[in-house]
């Protein structure tokens, strides 16, 4: 298999560090979130996950409508990922994920089908495949 895309990140100091990618375009600072007894004053990993995910999965939506003829549009769609980090029990820690999603134009019947079959095309969606459950709550407008 070809890879369409790689790309790489470098973090220093940790969850009060920095995050900069290998071209420059990302370098941002890190903290604690305040309910972990942060400063809260800059973005975090799980802040971070969710973004990519949620672009990732509107995409995705996006893409397995391509050539059908019910095609969703960047406009049409709207998507929220909530993540969370928790305590494993084993002294680790987890992450839980939920995604809300919106599309306009579409039954409730079809706009299940499409987000059922983003989320087995989605590279997020398979990553976290049998490690965690991801909840989606699909509306239309």
């Amino acid at each position: 298999m070809c890879t369409l895309y790689s790309t790489k990140f470098t973090a220093f100091g940790g969850r009060s560090g920095t995050v900069r990618s290998e071209d420059g375009v990302l370098d941002l600072p890190l903290a604690l979130p305040t309910t972990m007894g942060g400063k809260g004053d800059a973005t975090n990993p799980e802040q971070l996950f969710a973004a990519g995910y949620a672009a990732c999965f509107e995409n995705a939506v996006i893409h397995v409508t391509r050539n059908k003829a019910t095609r969703v549009k960047d406009a049409d769609i709207v998507v929220v990922a909530e993540v969370g980090l928790r305590p494993n029990g084993s002294g680790g820690f987890v992450l839980s994920v939920a995604l809300d999603v919106a599309i306009a134009g579409l039954d409730q019947v079809t706009a299940e089908e499409i987000v059922q079959a983003a989320h087995a095309t989605c590279p997020y969606s398979n990553a976290v495949k049998g490690n965690i459950d991801v909840p989606i709550t699909v509306t239309t407008n």
